[in-house]
């Protein structure tokens, strides 16, 4: 019975960011000092509240709002933590707004972003532009893009005449990304099979192609941690300028690359190459309800339960809509106070701009792919 009783006390320590209650106040005018884990851009702070709902160990944040005047720090969101799952300390400070992670209040967040934000850019994560009549013509073709997960639009009134009316579209990730991909013995690692992939539904299914101890050199714009080649190929579909990607087996690295023009192959041992599909239904299985037996997938973690065995942690994390991948650590494990540990974990999936700034005569949003009547 005391050792029912420690275990017990343990696993609410770990989940101590799930005992909060749900506090959904927003308080005006009100930093959290310190204990910042990281800093993100938002709009405002509805959004910055998502994304520390959304984070793995965000419990509160500050948001630095546009009417801020003490230097150029406008639309910062700061997520914060504490042991207590409380701000260590609460000040009067003109110009932030403050408040709680929502995590205790809803099981997961797939919401409706329509608020549009006049005089403000969402600056850089361009992929395509293109000249639509007004801001709203520029949403729809942002909505109907399933690459595009925000905009922003330049109106008539734009400084520079010769891109009045342009219309970017740009991306974010909203597949669930692995920071961190290792090789370790005594571990098992995948993905909820619950997971929510928001991509578009087609009839026909991909017939894609692999191409294994290949290399396609150059033309990188972006590297990932991915467990397997068919995760790196889901990874290259869902970004719309990926044509195509390397993975690296060594190292866990994918490759996207972008060339319309060209690719060239070269014969490579332990690298893996493919092309993104395109209009088709990607069969996510081959790496969803994979078990990576001897890989862990570092950080992001929300909490850790005791268990039996790798299948009812993977079990545990599909069950639970926050959890999006997971890593269990076997009885065989040489440290006895990692064994049998079930890791449950999550990144941010919403759309995030790398950055927000003011700009006249500009006017941003996200898609209303998620909004009930598009």
């Amino acid at each position: 019975m005391e050792t029912h009783l420690i275990l017990v006390g343990l696993l609410c320590l770990c989940s101590l960011s799930f005992s909060q209650e749900c506090n959904r106040e927003l308080l005006e005018n009100v930093d959290f000092p310190g204990t910042d884990i990281t800093f993100l851009h938002s709009p405002d702070v509805e959004h910055c509240q998502l994304l520390c709902t959304q984070h793995p160990s965000c419990l509160f944040f500050t948001f630095v709002r546009p009417d801020w005047t003490r230097d150029n720090r406008h639309f910062y969101c700061y997520l914060k933590s504490t042991p207590s799952g409380q701000p260590s300390i609460q000040t009067g400070l003109q110009g932030v707004t403050s408040g709680f992670s929502l995590k205790p209040c809803i099981s997961d967040l797939d919401l409706c972003l329509s608020k549009v934000y006049q005089n403000v850019d969402f600056n850089g994560a361009d992929y395509k532009f293109l000249f639509t009549a007004d801001y709203e013509e520029c949403q729809r073709v942002c909505t109907h893009d399933n690459g595009c997960q925000f905009f922003t639009f330049t109106n008539e009134e734009f400084g520079l005449k010769e891109i009045r009316y342009r219309c970017h579209l740009k991306f974010s990730w909203t597949i669930p990304r692995t920071p961190v991909v290792q090789r370790k013995n005594n571990v098992v690692s995948g993905f909820s099979h619950k997971m929510h992939l928001t991509f578009e539904t087609f009839e026909s299914e991909c017939q894609h192609r692999l191409f294994p101890n290949t290399d396609i050199p150059g033309h990188d714009f972006e590297t990932l941690q991915a467990a397997s080649p068919e995760y790196c190929l889901a990874l290259c579909s869902a970004h719309p300028t990926c044509t195509f990607f390397s993975y690296h087996s060594n190292d866990f690295k994918c490759y996207l690359k972008n060339n319309p023009n060209e690719m060239m192959t070269t014969a490579k041992q332990g690298v893996t190459s493919g092309i993104s599909t395109y209009f088709c239904q990607l069969d996510h299985q081959n790496w969803v309800k994979v078990a990576y037996e001897s890989v862990d997938f570092t950080s992001s973690d929300i909490r850790f339960e005791l268990m039996d065995d790798a299948d009812t942690c993977q079990r545990t994390c599909s069950a639970d809509p926050k959890c999006l991948f997971y890593t269990y650590v076997k009885e065989t494990c040489s440290d006895p106070s990692q064994r049998r540990r079930c890791y449950l974990k999550r990144v941010i999936t919403i759309p995030a701009p790398p950055r927000v700034v003011k700009l006249n005569n500009t006017v941003s949003g996200f898609h209303l792919r998620n909004c009930p009547a598009v």
